[in-house]
């Protein structure tokens, strides 16, 4: 089992584009510094789509152009097509200045025809030859990019879906210059045998560090497929502050796994992964505060509840 793993924060771009309000500029940077400020090496900021799918992150360019520098924190954004990266890097040279911290582009995919169409209105095959072009303009201009396999273990509208498929398109993404390929769990039914059926077929094709796992707790499994993830090797795990999100184009896809509730588990594990859990709550009480609700991260509320309850005989 690894000794060091890597949390990778969604919760700004994947968590906030499913909220019915739409944050403010400064609150999404106030939420990212937070964030960063707990020690998350990475940290997904927004995404470069078009406002009209996604209106929650209309403010790309002014989200990239305010993005904090931390030491130890890269930020990524993501970018459904070339359109999507000449934005990012017109973001990035409109407010360039020392110290700017990185931002990368990511790409993304679905493993279900039906799914892809309605997420992107396209074919999986034309979704791949974009990518391509994407990923090699990203690369030509010194960028490492990632990308996203969603509906992996299973589509909304197709049902099971071929985990030999699964490990050709993520052979495909990796052939075109993918640095990593984060898995994901759309709607939240993936159990940790189907975990690890996925996993033997991927990790013949790659290596353990080229594969994260983007895992949703719709059904409270989340953190049982991380533990069989890391029997097999994997070291990074997507997870969003306070489990904030979902897919808006899957119906039923609530529940990201919250950050906080996977750093606990891997603390108490012995596992480094270089996060303060503490300020990591901090952050996840801000979030609440920001989105005006409750959040389902257990050891968010578990703390919360642990501070505010009363001394014994008061």
């Amino acid at each position: 089992m690894p000794p060091q793993v890597t949390v990778y924060e969604v919760g700004p771009r994947d968590g906030l584009q499913n909220e019915p309000a739409v944050l403010s500029t400064p609150d999404k940077l106030r939420l990212i510094a937070t964030l960063a400020g707990a020690g998350l090496p990475f940290v997904e900021a927004t995404s470069f789509v078009s406002p009209r799918w996604i209106p929650q992150l209309a403010d790309a360019e002014a989200v990239a152009a305010g993005l904090p520098e931390v030491a130890g924190t890269t930020y990524v954004a993501l970018v459904p097509n070339g359109r999507g990266l000449e934005r990012l890097r017109a973001a990035q040279a409109a407010q360039a200045r020392p110290g700017q911290p990185e931002l990368r582009p990511a790409v993304f995919v679905s493993a279900s025809e039906t799914h892809n169409r309605k997420n992107q209105n396209r074919s999986i095959a034309e979704a791949l030859a974009d990518i391509d072009g994407v990923v090699a303009a990203a690369r030509g201009g010194g960028m490492q990019v990632r990308a996203y396999l969603s509906t992996v273990w299973g589509c909304p509208f197709e049902g099971a879906v071929d985990p030999g498929r699964v490990a050709d398109i993520v052979e495909r993404l990796r052939a075109a210059g993918c640095y990593q390929v984060s898995l994901g769990d759309t709607i939240g039914v993936g159990t940790p045998g189907q975990t690890r059926a996925i996993l033997d077929l991927v990790l013949r094709r790659a290596s353990p560090e080229s594969v994260a796992l983007h895992m949703h707790d719709t059904r409270g499994t989340a953190l049982a497929n991380v533990l069989a993830a890391l029997d097999r090797g994997i070291r990074t795990f997507d997870a969003s502050i306070g489990g904030l999100g979902g897919c808006p184009y899957a119906p039923g896809a609530s529940g990201n796994l919250a950050t906080e509730d996977l750093v606990y588990m891997l603390h108490g594990m012995g596992l480094e992964t270089g996060v303060d859990y503490g300020r990591l709550i901090e952050a996840g009480a801000l979030a609440e505060r920001l989105v005006g609700r409750r959040l389902p991260g257990r050891a968010l509320q578990a703390e919360r509840a642990r501070r505010t309850e009363p001394a014994q005989g008061a």
